[in-house]
């Protein structure tokens, strides 16, 4: 199983369309959500989207998707429960 690469920061770039977190455009944030879609695709999307992301943001998002796949939450998320406690 591959895990979504959203990272919890849902926001558009009006420029390139891409989401500002998981740098993926609408269309393939939709195909991940199809039970249909092969594991092929989704890790071949991941390499994708990665190559997209500046060293900055690639830095970040494999921190918070690292996190996610071992504790099934992305660090934003975590926090954002921590702030609301």
């Amino acid at each position: 199983m591959t895990i979504s690469p959203c990272i919890s920061i849902c926001k558009k770039d009006p420029i390139t369309g891409y989401c500002y977190g998981c740098y993926r455009t609408k269309e393939e944030i939709q195909k991940w959500k199809d039970n249909e879609v092969s594991l092929e695709w989704k890790n071949k999307n991941l390499n994708e989207i990665q190559n997209r992301m500046s060293e900055w943001q690639l830095n970040r998002f494999k921190e918070s998707y690292n996190y996610k796949c071992v504790h099934g939450i992305s660090l934003i998320k975590k926090r954002k429960l921590e702030e609301n406690k």
